[in-house]
C-alpha cells in the first residue's frame, strides 16, 4: 500500500492525467475539424455553430458544477467529466451528421466544465500554493509531449479513416478516467458529509462567497474581463483555421502520403515549439511573483494577437504555417502562466467556484463571438473572418496594462505599511 501510495502521489497521478489526456485529446482533435469538414460537409457557419453548442453547456453549467466539487469532491467531479468528455466523442466520430455532432459537443461541453476548476483546484490542495506553479509548468510540458504522441496517432489513424481517431480517442478518455478511479487519491480536500442535512444550502453558500470573493478583488474583476475576451476570439481560430487552409491553401505534396498528413505536421511543429517555448518561461519566470507574471503575459499576449493578424492576411502557404505556430505556441504558454496568476489572487476554499466563473466568461464570449465570426467567414471570407479574431483579442493588452498597475499601487501600499486594496 505504501509503494502505491508513493507511486500514485497526487503529483504523479496530475501528470499521468495531463500527459495521457493530451495524449488521447490530441487524436481527437488533430484531425477532428477535418473530419466535420470531409466527411459531416459542415460550412464555417455550422463549425462555429456546433462550437457554440459546446460554450453554451458550459456557460450555463461552469459555476454549478465547480460549486458541486468545491462542496462535495474535485476528484470525483473530475472522473464523470473525463467520462462525458469521452463518451461525446465516441458519439460524435460515429455519426457524422450535424445535429448529432451538436449533440455530442453539447455532452462534451458538459464533461469539460466538471473538469475545468475541479482539476486545478484538486491539485492546488494536494500540492500546495507555494508548489501549484511549478506543478502547472511541469504538467504542461507533459501535456505537450503527450499531445505530440496524439498528433501522429491521429495521422496514422485518419488515414486509414477519418473518423478513427475521433472514436479511438473518446474510448481512450474513458478508459483514463477509470484509472483516476482506482488511482486518484483526494487529501487536500474535506467534503461535506453524506448525511449533512444541509448541502444543498451549504453550495449556495459557496457560491455567494466566490461571488464575494471576485467582486472585493480589482485584479479578479480583469481575470474575468480578459476570460471574455479570449472566449470572445477564441472560437473562431478553433474552428476556422483548418478551414481557412483547406479553402485558401494548396497543401505541397508530400510524395506519395496523404494531404491529412499536413494537418499532424502542423500538429507536431506547435507541439515542438511550444514544448521549448515552455521551458524557456519555465526557466525565466517567477511564478510566484505576481508582478513578474503580468508583465510575461503582456508580453506573450502582444505576440499573440500580432500572430494572429499575420495568420489572417497571409497570402503565402509557408509563412502561414509559421503564424498558426507562433499564436498556437503564445496561446498554450500563456496558458499556464494565466491559470497561475488566478490561483495566487483566489483563497483556497472556493477555488474551484472562481475557476469556474472564469471558465464560465470564456465560456460566454465564445458563445457571444463565434456566431458573428463563423458568418463573416461564410459571408465574407475567412482571412477578413480570421483578422477579426485579431481585432477582438486586441483589448486584452490594454487590461493587463491596467493590472500591472493595481499590482504597482499594491505593492506601494504594502511598503508603506497600509492594508492593501485589491
Amino acid at each position: 500500500m505504501l509503494v502505491q501510495k508513493r507511486w500514485f502521489s497526487a503529483y504523479r497521478v496530475y501528470l499521468i492525467l495531463s500527459g495521457a489526456y493530451s495524449l488521447f485529446f490530441a487524436t481527437i482533435t488533430t484531425i477532428n475539424l477535418v473530419y466535420q469538414i470531409e466527411i459531416a460537409k459542415l460550412n464555417p457557419l455550422q463549425l462555429v455553430l456546433v462550437g457554440t453548442a459546446l460554450e453554451t453547456v458550459a456557460f450555463l453549467c461552469q459555476v454549478p458544477t465547480g460549486i458541486l466539487a468545491d462542496v462535495f469532491s474535485r476528484r470525483l467531479s473530475v472522473i464523470f467529466g473525463l467520462f462525458l468528455l469521452g463518451a461525446a466523442f465516441v458519439i460524435e466520430g460515429s455519426f457524422p451528421n450535424f445535429a448529432v455532432i451538436m449533440a455530442a459537443q453539447a455532452l462534451f461541453g458538459i464533461g469539460a466544465t466538471f473538469m475545468d476548476g475541479a482539476e486545478q483546484a484538486w491539485i492546488s490542495g494536494e500540492v500546495g500554493e507555494e508548489r501549484v506553479g511549478h506543478v502547472f509548468m511541469r504538467s504542461t510540458q507533459i501535456g505537450l509531449i503527450g499531445g505530440l504522441l496524439g498528433a501522429a496517432l491521429s495521422v496514422a489513424l485518419g488515414s486509414i479513416r477519418l473518423n478513427l481517431p475521433v472514436v479511438f480517442g473518446g474510448a481512450m478518455n474513458i478508459v483514463l478516467a477509470g484509472f483516476l478511479l482506482l488511482f486518484m487519491p483526494e487529501d487536500g480536500f474535506q467534503r461535506v458529509p453524506r448525511d449533512e442535512p444541509h448541502s444543498w444550502r451549504e453550495m449556495a453558500g459557496t457560491f455567494r462567497n466566490g461571488m464575494r470573493v471576485v467582486r472585493g478583488s480589482t485584479i479578479l474583476i480583469i481575470i474575468l474581463m480578459i476570460s471574455l475576451f479570449y472566449g470572445l476570439s477564441s472560437e473562431g481560430f478553433d474552428r476556422l483555421s483548418s478551414a481557412h487552409f483547406l479553402a485558401d491553401f494548396t497543401f505541397p505534396a508530400l510524395g506519395q502520403l496523404k494531404p491529412v498528413v499536413w494537418f499532424g505536421i502542423l500538429s507536431v511543429g506547435g507541439t515542438l515549439l511550444t514544448l521549448a517555448a515552455s521551458e524557456v518561461v519555465r526557466r525565466r519566470v517567477n511564478t510566484s511573483n505576481q508582478r513578474i507574471l503580468v508583465r510575461a503575459l503582456f508580453v506573450i499576449n502582444a505576440l499573440w494577437v500580432a500572430s494572429l493578424f499575420v495568420f489572417g492576411l497571409s497570402g503565402n502557404f509557408f509563412l502561414a504555417v509559421l503564424a498558426y505556430w507562433a499564436a498556437g505556441v503564445f496561446r498554450r504558454v500563456n496558458q499556464p502562466i494565466f491559470t497561475t496568476w488566478l490561483t495566487l489572487n483566489v483563497d483556497a476554499k472556493v477555488r474551484a467556484t472562481v475557476i469556474s466563473m472564469w471558465s464560465q466568461m470564456d465560456a460566454l464570449g465564445q458563445v457571444v463571438g463565434g456566431p458573428p465570426v463563423g458568418y463573416i467567414g461564410t459571408a465574407v471570407s475567412l482571412r477578413a473572418a480570421l483578422t477579426a479574431v485579431g481585432i477582438i483579442l486586441s483589448p486584452v493588452l490594454l487590461l493587463f496594462a491596467m493590472a500591472a498597475r493595481v499590482g504597482k499601487r499594491k505593492a506601494v501600499v504594502v511598503e508603506e505599511g497600509e492594508v492593501p486594496v485589491s
